[in-house]
């Protein structure tokens, strides 16, 4: 029994020796090893460097410092030469330009297409709603037309009408009788 209560004794001195993770607070940051960096930075800047990869300007300027390149060192003296004739520097720097430029415009299609691939989402949330508001307009049409199917019409009202007038023309003499002369009575409140 006394070794159960040194060792919960020994355990609780253990547990506040250790600190203790406060779910109130935030937690400490760890110091990392690689930088950090903002992705959306990053896309952001990929992208504006694909979009330039991908133009007129970009291709004229390539071929016009080619260009350069090639007529320098191939009609510039001697010792002013940089990169000999086979031109290994500019394979080289070609190369690294290629090796660079494609995950970079990797990364501005996959960006783009997680652009379209929320528009697509937007653009399906929407027809849904159209939809939906379409067969609802489309229940309230029908119903107003059921609705209207019962309701009296001008021409309706109109047809019920002239046969009241042609009745009473009929019973023109029982009218008189049904509707005596006020004035004959003498009464002095005239008709309103």
């Amino acid at each position: 029994m006394a070794e159960r209560t040194q060792e919960r004794d020994r355990e609780r001195d253990r547990d506040r020796a250790l600190p203790r993770i406060r779910l109130d607070q935030p937690r400490v940051r760890r110091p990392r090893l690689l930088p950090e960096y903002d992705p959306e930075a990053f896309g952001r800047l990929s992208e504006r460097i694909a979009r330039f990869l991908g133009t007129g300007r970009f291709l004229v300027w390539m071929t016009l410092l080619i260009i350069a390149w090639v007529v320098w060192n191939v009609s510039a003296p001697e010792n002013l030469r940089f990169d000999k004739y086979p031109f290994i520097f500019l394979t080289l720097m070609l190369s690294l330009q290629a090796s660079y430029a494609a995950p970079l415009i990797l990364l501005a299609q996959n960006r783009q297409d997680d652009r379209d691939r929320v528009n697509l989402e937007q653009d399906r949330k929407q027809n849904e709603r159209s939809i939906a508001d379409t067969e609802y307009l489309t229940r309230e049409v029908a119903a107003l037309r059921m609705g209207l199917g019962e309701v009296a019409t001008r021409d309706w009202m109109r047809s019920e009408l002239q046969d009241l007038l042609k009745e009473l023309e009929h019973r023109d003499g029982d009218r008189r009788d049904l509707f005596p002369d006020e004035g004959a009575r003498g009464s002095d409140v005239p008709d309103r």
